[in-house]
């Protein structure tokens, strides 16, 4: 019986679609890179028993060799090197460390972080770094890319980037072609948006750089914000 003919609440894909990662045991992780069972038990039913063999542990698994895998009906193959592979990722994972991610203290660390996206450009293009609590970079975008003069942010989607990555707080930059470094009334107008909406979300807004080609200019340094 294959997956597709199980209750929908028992299917492994749907439910980690639907549920995510947490959600499911380690028999149905199991069943996801089996792919299928065997004509008298489901994939998760073999990954069960497959796993029972091991004590449910997944480090006694990975001692199994290819013949002991394929001693389980429903085991080919290519099931059993699906298995071994997947073993073998989560082993080498184990083995590295987490590469930390680049950490904003000041106006020079954001001005670093922007530099090569916005300092040579024609065009207004407007950014943002989306960083969490130790103030390090979990995701960046591009939010709009405008004219000479201006480019004009959303700031419903400047948040709700900032939620889907779990951001507490963000340093947002954009670029003016002409070197002209000043803010203008817009720039200042947007900033004071961006700042009063951060303080509803509780998502801090650290900066706001505006960028030339060698040079910037920061809303924090100058006690605007």
């Amino acid at each position: 019986m294959s997956i597709k003919f199980l209750a929908e609440d028992d299917r492994p894909r749907e439910k980690f679609l639907m549920k995510g990662r947490d959600a499911l045991s380690d028999s149905e992780l199991l069943a996801i890179i089996m792919g299928s069972g065997s004509r008298s038990e489901s994939a998760v039913e073999l990954a069960r028993r497959i796993l029972d063999s091991a004590e449910n542990n997944w480090n006694k698994l990975s001692l199994l060799t290819f013949s002991d895998l394929m001693k389980f009906k429903g085991i080919g193959e290519a099931k059993a090197v699906s298995i071994a592979v997947a073993l073998e990722i989560g082993r080498r994972r184990a083995m590295q460390e987490i590469p930390e991610s680049r950490k904003i203290g000041c106006s020079g660390d954001s001005f670093s972080f922007f530099k090569p996206y916005l300092s040579d450009l024609r065009t207004e293009q407007f950014w943002a770094i989306f960083l969490n609590q130790s103030c390090r970079v979990v995701h960046q975008a591009q939010l709009t890319q405008g004219g000479i003069t201006q480019s004009v942010v959303d700031v419903r989607i400047l948040f709700k980037t900032a939620l889907e990555h779990f951001a507490t707080a963000i340093v947002v930059a954009h670029n003016h072609p002409s070197g002209n470094l000043q803010p203008s009334s817009a720039d200042r107008s947007i900033t004071k948006q961006i700042s009063e909406a951060g303080r509803l979300l509780n998502i801090e807004l650290l900066d706001h750089l505006i960028i030339g080609h060698n040079a910037y200019f920061s809303f924090k340094d100058e006690g605007l914000i």
